[in-house]
């Protein structure tokens, strides 16, 4: 049986009243149920969040969204990337609603528990779907991967700087900057 974006919310308006929210995506029909991240995957995609805010907001280049900003694609599944950005050519207004495109970024962290292998897929997914630019940070290893809709990924660790020329010129951070401190 394959459900509907309309199955999703129903459920999920029913998890709400009994008191559970979870994080819902729809892929393939199928709805799968995300599971919160560890809480250093979650600091990574806080910090790269402020870092690409300090830059897009004042330069009004477009809008940025946490893991809980739900995208329906043109394949219909709905999905949400750990942090995403939308060129604001393309997202005039924020609507209270899952917006009906594909970001031109997105990014996924990978927690603990996550494979590698689940994570390109979906990074895929969302460049055969239109998005531009795909990001993989696998604090694991402490590289950071990317994926262009045109070309091979490109693997950086902590030395070599992240940029993002297509959709945000001038902006670039060590990978570096991306890890939680550790504090004396």
């Amino acid at each position: 049986m394959n459900l509907t974006i309309k199955d999703l919310e129903n459920l999920q308006a029913k998890l709400q009243d009994d008191g559970r929210d979870y994080q819902l995506e729809l892929e393939d029909g199928k709805i799968i149920v995300m599971g919160p991240s560890d809480i250093e995957s979650s600091e990574i995609g806080a910090e790269l969040l402020r870092l690409l805010g300090n830059w897009v907001k004042p330069r009004k280049l477009g809008r940025l969204f946490d893991s809980s900003g739900g995208f329906i694609m043109p394949n219909t599944d709905l999905r949400a990337p750990d942090v995403s950005f939308v060129c604001a050519n393309r997202l005039r207004t924020s609507q209270r609603s899952f917006a009906e495109l594909v970001p031109d970024l997105v990014v996924e962290i990978k927690s603990q528990s996550d494979r590698i292998s689940n994570i390109e897929n979906k990074i895929k997914v969302f460049l055969t779907q239109g998005a531009q630019i795909g990001i993989l940070i696998d604090p694991d290893k402490q590289t950071v991967t990317v994926y262009r809709s045109n070309g091979e990924p490109v693997v950086l660790a902590n030395d070599d700087k992240l940029t993002i020329p297509e959709l945000l010129p001038g902006w670039e951070i060590s990978v570096s900057e991306l890890w939680p401190p550790v504090f004396e």
